[in-house]
C-alpha cells in the first residue's frame, strides 16, 4: 500500500515488468507501450541483464522510450538476431491479442469464422512460432468477456494448454504461458492443469468483478487475494524518465487513477 497517487497505467507497466524479473539475459520484448515500458523499468531496477530494443533495428544501452530514438547503441536487433535469440528460446514476449481463452489460446487473426469473419486484422504472424519457442506473457487492456472468450478463441493463432490440440498427445516442448496482466487484475496459469488463475486484483477491484468480465471460470492463488503492488514513487519516478513523452497517459481512456473506487 502507498499513499503516492498512481495511474493505472502506471500500476499496469509495474505488474508487467514483474514478468521479466527472474528472466536473467535474455531479449525482452513488450508489444505496446505499456508492456514495452514494463520491459524498460524491469531492465532499470532488478534485472538490468534484459536485452531491450527501440522496436525497429538497434539494441540500446538505455532503454528507448516510446516515441523516441536510440542515442548509445550496443548492437544490431536485425531479423537474425531476433530469430537466432528467439529460436534458442532466449525470448519472452508480453503479447497483446484479441482473445485469449482458458487455455491460453491467443488470436490476433479474425473474429468470428476463418471462411466468414465478422473483423479481419492481422493474421497469425508469428504467433504460431513464438508460442512453442519461447515464454510469452500476456496484456489485455479491456478486462471483459469478448477478450476473455468461453470455449476456444474463434482462431488459434498461438498454442495454449489444449490436450485436444496437442500432436502425439504431448504438448509442445517449449509452451511456457507466465502471466497475463489486464486492467483488472494480475493472473497466471498456475491451476490445476495449467488452469488461469487470479494471482492479485488491482486496488479497489474484486473476485467477482474479475470473474463477471470473464468467459471462462477462474481459479484463485488463495482464500485472500492479494493486491497488486502499487508502484512506489522511486518506480514513478524512474517511469517517468522512461516515458517522457508520458505516452502511458494516453493508454487508457481519460488516463484513470491506478485504485478504483
Amino acid at each position: 500500500m502507498t499513499d503516492t497517487e498512481f495511474s493505472l497505467a502506471e500500476l499496469v507497466i509495474t505488474a508487467c515488468a514483474e514478468a521479466w524479473r527472474n528472466d536473467g539475459e535474455i531479449m525482452a520484448t513488450g508489444i505496446g507501450p505499456l508492456p514495452r515500458l514494463g520491459t524498460a523499468l524491469a531492465k532499470k531496477t532488478f534485472n538490468p541483464a534484459l536485452q531491450t530494443t527501440d522496436g525497429e533495428l538497434w539494441y540500446g544501452d538505455d532503454p528507448v522510450p516510446p516515441g523516441g530514438r536510440v542515442g548509445i547503441i550496443e548492437g544490431v536487433g536485425n531479423y537474425a538476431r531476433v530469430f537466432d535469440a528467439l529460436w534458442g528460446g532466449r525470448r519472452h514476449a508480453m503479447v497483446g491479442p484479441v482473445q485469449l481463452d482458458r487455455f491460453g489460446q491467443a488470436n490476433i487473426s479474425v473474429i468470428g469464422s476463418h471462411e466468414h469473419p465478422k473483423v479481419a486484422m492481422l493474421g497469425a504472424r508469428g504467433f504460431p512460432g513464438n508460442s512453442v519457442y519461447h515464454p510469452n506473457s500476456f496484456f489485455m487492456p479491456s478486462h471483459n468477456a469478448r477478450a476473455f472468450v468461453p470455449d476456444e478463441v474463434d482462431f488459434v493463432c498461438m498454442a495454449g494448454y489444449n490436450p485436444d490440440r496437442y500432436l502425439n498427445g504431448k504438448p509442445p516442448k517449449g509452451l511456457d504461458l507466465r502471466i497475463i496482466v489486464s486492467n483488472l487484475a494480475v493472473m497466471d496459469f498456475g491451476g490445476a492443469d495449467h488452469a488461469i488463475r487470479v494471482v492479485s486484483l488491482h486496488p479497489g477491484v474484486s473476485f467477482e468483478e474479475v470473474q463477471d468480465n470473464t468467459g471462462f471460470e477462474l481459479g484463485k492463488i488463495g482464500n485472500e487475494i492479494p493486491e497488486t503492488p502499487a508502484p512506489s514513487a522511486s518506480q514513478l519516478t524512474l517511469i517517468a524518465q522512461l516515458d517522457p513523452h508520458n505516452v502511458r497517459s494516453k493508454a487508457f481512456k481519460d488516463n484513470p487513477p491506478g485504485r478504483k473506487g
